[in-house]
This record gives C-alpha cells, sequence and structure tokens, in this order.
C-alpha cells in the first residue's frame, strides 16, 4: 500500500465565465519549500492578476496538505482546488489558479465552480503516474564495505539519489517503505556501516 498517484510534468488549465479568466497551473511537488517559489514565480509571471490561489498535497495519503484563498472570499478558491486534487486521487501536486477579473462578480457558487472547474481541467491536461512512498537512509561506511552495501542496493533494486566516495562513502537513497524492514536488517549486519533516515 505505498503506491500512490501524482502528475509527470507541469500541465495548464483554462476557464472563463462573464468576462474573468481563471488560469490553472499545476505541478509536481516534493517538498512544501517548493510552494512559496513557485507562487511567488506566478505572482511576478501573471502580476496585473487580482488573485494566485493555490492547494496542494505532499506525501503517501496527502498528509501534508494547504488552500489558500488569496483574497477569495472564504472557501472558495482553496478548497474547491485541493477538491479536484483529490476527486482525482494526487498527491505531490500543487495547483496555482490565476484569476484575471473581468468586471462581472460571480458570486460565491460561481467561484466555487470557476477554481473546481480550472483545476480540473490542468489535471486533465497532466500525465498521470504511479509513485512509491520512500523512507530515505543515508548510508557512511568505509571502502572495505563497499561491495556489501552495493550488493544490497543491487538485490533491492534501490538506485542512489547520492553517491559521494571521498575520503570515506557516503549514500543517500530512497527505500520503498514496504522493503524498508529487510533493509535496515541486511544494512545493520554490515561491519563499518552506519545509516539513518533522513
Amino acid at each position: 500500500m505505498d503506491k500512490y498517484r501524482s502528475i509527470a510534468a507541469p500541465s495548464e488549465g483554462l476557464y472563463k465565465a462573464s468576462g474573468s479568466r481563471f488560469i490553472a497551473y499545476a505541478y509536481p511537488l516534493t517538498s512544501e519549500a517548493e510552494v512559496k517559489e513557485k507562487v511567488d514565480a506566478l505572482r511576478k509571471e501573471h502580476h496585473a492578476a487580482r488573485h494566485h490561489c493555490y492547494a496542494y498535497r505532499i506525501g503517501l495519503g496527502g498528509k501534508e496538505w494547504r488552500a489558500n484563498d488569496d483574497g477569495e472570499p472564504s472557501g472558495t478558491a482553496g478548497r474547491p482546488i485541493l477538491g479536484s486534487i483529490d476527486s482525482a486521487g494526487l498527491s505531490d501536486v500543487l495547483i496555482v489558479v490565476v484569476r484575471y477579473f473581468g468586471g462581472i462578480l460571480l458570486g460565491v457558487p460561481g467561484l466555487i465552480k470557476a477554481y473546481k472547474d480550472a483545476s480540473a481541467d490542468a489535471i486533465a491536461n497532466a500525465s498521470i503516474i504511479e509513485k512509491t512512498a520512500c523512507a530515505h537512509y543515508r548510508l557512511e561506511f568505509g571502502y572495505e564495505s563497499m561491495e556489501s552495501v552495493m550488493r544490497i542496493l543491487k538485490d533491492m533494486d534501490i538506485q542512489p539519489s547520492l553517491r559521494d566516495f571521498s575520503l570515506s562513502c557516503l549514500i543517500e537513497a530512497p527505500v520503498p517503505l514496504d522493503s524498508a524492514p529487510a533493509f535496515e536488517e541486511r544494512a545493520g549486519k554490515i561491519d563499518n556501516l552506519t545509516f539513518a533516515k533522513i
């Protein structure tokens, strides 16, 4: 049960109503730190837009999330965007909807529909992928343990995200959650190896 759905690459969506334009941008996300960077970039690009509303979910089960109305009436923007993410069963995704006001007020139901439909369009235009939830480990060891460490990685089909073989050896690697107990058991038997979750 360590699989979940996300998007492979950024995508866009659009919804128009009564002269207002709602441009949705969906981004794959790996951490909360990326949210501000993406939202700030869109604020610069669309500096004439009135609102930059967003929502995101991160991780297995989407435990980390946030919905932001950016000045729209409470619950009319961020929550509908989050609803579109949840309806598609996605995580590790950020959707920002940029609104250009057309001069006509849409009312609460109109805003909810606009933000929901714009974000749903961005999801419809995205490539959906399946991701495996992982625990990330840092392994430090001497050169004499290299062969044993590399054997575990090869046997368990684990691809290191970082390798540093200078004075001593350092590897950082994502390990699928369901493989983590077996990985820790095998790693614990190697002399001169210390490992920890990061």
